[in-house]
């Protein structure tokens, strides 16, 4: 009988123990609280800023003075005088075509032309004396002036033979070698002026009354990512184009080094005036198809702060600042920073040290 009652209070005892843990448990469980820990995230100022209007286009780049150098003659290529990529001054001899047949030609025609010189003159003293006749005189002046204008023709052949830089710059790839036959209209090589570059472009038309020459323009290239290069409007065409119902206009570079022609670029074009936007840091916006929001950080009374997602409408973004045209004011303050983290109505923490 005592064995039975030792072993029932000692059951009482083990059960009690654990109704008593498991007690102690589920009232810690009641009183624990739930509720999820403020997440942490980077705060700024939406902030007004006065942005200067502009305009936007892209354009090609050329050199004012830059040609396709060719020929006017056919010939064989008997010297070149040039490597590609090389600087050359104005009035270079830079190709010069087999022009044999053409200097014999001028030998025989400087002949042709002295002996029609003397009979010439030869006659004009003989009409003075009255030895010859009106009509001789006149054929011997018809047959010098022949003479020099055969000669003059065949000079400027010559002179055709020859490719001469008009103008100081630098020359592009070679496309001819020695012994080359070339016809006329061939290209045989580029040269550019890189000292002055300007660069084309277009607008549609209704833009036409912001443009005056002279205005301040900003273009960038892919080459350069991170340079502005500066140019001034220069010339706007006088109609606009019937097929596109664009204006056309061109601009010159004031500060080029490094660009070449043919490279593409952005244009800002500053017609004057400014407008003040309310802007917030580019990483505050989140862009998505059914909206663009950000996260507006508000204080309770019991300074506790809470982010609250708003759809805003979004402007143009500049120098890592987005203007937003609707859905806050200045001065709210914004989440720039982790805000994938974010639930509406979650409490926030502010640690501008925090690196996302």
């Amino acid at each position: 009988m005592k064995a039975y009652l030792v072993v029932i209070l000692l059951l009482l005892g083990i059960f009690g123990s654990i109704g008593g843990y498991k007690y102690a448990q589920f009232s810690a469980l009641a009183n624990a609280s739930f509720e999820r820990p403020p997440i942490t995230v980077a705060a700024s100022l939406a902030q007004v800023e006065g942005w200067s209007d502009y305009l936007v286009a892209v354009g090609t780049i050329k050199a004012i003075r830059g040609i396709r150098l060719s020929s006017e003659e056919s010939g064989e290529v008997v010297r070149i005088n040039f490597e590609s990529g090389e600087a050359v001054e104005a009035g270079r001899l830079m190709i010069v075509l087999n022009d044999r047949v053409e200097s014999a030609r001028r030998g025989s025609q400087q002949a042709i032309l002295n002996l029609a010189r003397l009979q010439f003159d030869r006659n004009r003293e003989l009409l003075e004396q009255k030895s010859v006749s009106r009509s001789d005189y006149d054929r011997s002046k018809a047959n010098l002036d022949r003479a020099h204008a055969d000669l003059a023709e065949t000079e400027a052949i010559l002179a055709n033979k020859r490719i001469r830089a008009p103008f100081a710059g630098v020359a592009g790839i070679r496309q001819i070698e020695l012994g080359d036959f070339v016809s006329p209209g061939m290209i045989v090589s580029t040269l550019q002026d890189l000292s002055e570059l300007e660069i084309d472009f277009s607008l549609p038309g209704q833009r036409a009354p912001l443009l005056r020459p002279g205005q301040r323009i900003e273009l960038q290239v892919d080459a350069f990512p991170d340079r502005v290069f500066e140019a001034r409007l220069s010339a706007v065409d006088s109609q606009i184009d019937p097929s596109t119902r664009n204006l056309n206009a061109r601009a010159k570079i004031i500060q080029g080094d490094g660009i070449l022609p043919g490279m593409f670029a952005t244009l800002r074009i500053f017609p004057g005036g400014s407008k003040d936007v309310v802007t917030v840091p580019q990483t505050a916006v989140t862009y998505s198809l059914h909206g663009n929001t950000l996260y507006l950080i508000t204080e309770a009374p019991d300074g506790v702060l809470t982010a609250t997602s708003e759809i805003v409408e979004t402007g143009e973004t500049r120098n890592g600042q987005t203007s937003i045209l609707k859905g806050i004011e200045p001065g709210d303050r914004v989440v720039s920073a982790g805000q994938n983290k974010l639930y509406r109505g979650a409490r926030v923490v502010v640690d501008e040290e925090v690196i996302f």
